[in-house]
């Protein structure tokens, strides 16, 4: 088939490695041609985010709506969000618009630990992720959108994810990346069970902009793979070798971002 086109409905990141940035360079990495429409301007470094400019709802709406005029898109990644008005534009453009599959990760909080969702939009993100065809949050979002503690184990990383799965009526993907232990560990609960997908866990600080990368990742590889789980597996592995390469790059003095073009430089 021809390369699949393949949208990011997200943030920007002027470092590079998270946000709409990342979504573009995993996309390409992965055979996939991207398109974008932005969310939100964000000052921000490996070190972390100094100030958010949101775009303005209906903007965003505008952006979406002339792209999808003129071009077929075959997946849809979503990210940052920031602000309840955009989350609620981008719901219903999945509700009314957006034809395809699409990915939700639930972006929350930065790997550095700034605040990416204001306090009144975690519950528009909410309401949006039952429209949506995989739902990606780690450990913390899991825990928000729940409304208890994080996991501190597998076994309640398990039962988390599961209880994601029966309150949102969609497939989960909860991430382990904040769990400790030899195996980075996710879980993948869907109508067909629950899957356990694990990969060595790589010792590095270079961890800026993860969660892009793997939602990103899976949207790109989809309409490639024969269904979710391989897609998902196969968006797993390239995460773990962009993070086994990272050192070889030298970005900022924080955490530094995975190497999306391992295979390529």
């Amino acid at each position: 088939m021809s390369a699949p086109t393949v949208l990011s409905i997200a943030g920007s990141d002027p470092s590079g490695g998270a946000g709409i940035q990342a979504d573009l360079k995993t996309f390409s990495a992965l055979g996939a041609y991207g398109c974008a429409a932005m969310t939100a301007l964000t000052a921000q470094s490996t070190q972390g985010v100094t100030g958010i400019h949101p775009v303005p709802p209906e903007f965003v709406r505008e952006q979406v709506l002339t792209l999808v005029d003129d071009v077929a898109l075959d997946a849809v990644k979503i990210g940052m969000l920031g602000a309840v008005g955009v989350a609620e534009v981008v719901a219903e453009l999945v509700r009314e618009v957006l034809d395809c599959p699409v990915v939700l990760d639930p972006v929350m909080v930065s790997t550095a630990g700034s605040r990416l969702l204001a306090e009144d939009a975690v519950e528009a993100v909410c309401h949006l992720a039952p429209l949506v065809d995989l739902v990606t949050p780690n450990g913390p979002e899991a825990a928000v959108m729940l409304g208890g503690q994080e996991a501190r184990n597998a076994q309640e990383q398990r039962e988390q994810a599961q209880e994601l799965h029966r309150r949102l009526g969609t497939r989960v993907l909860l991430k382990g990346g904040h769990l400790p232990g030899p195996r980075a560990v996710d879980v993948l609960v869907d109508h067909d069970g629950t899957a356990t997908l694990t990969a060595s866990r790589v010792e590095t600080t270079n961890t800026h902009g993860t969660g892009c990368t793997l939602s990103s990742a899976i949207a790109a590889l989809l309409p490639r793979c024969d269904g979710w789980r391989p897609a998902v597996q196969e968006a797993k592995d390239y995460l773990t070798r962009g993070l086994e390469h990272s050192d070889q790059l030298e970005v900022g003095h924080g955490a530094g971002p995975v190497h999306h073009f391992h295979a390529w430089w």
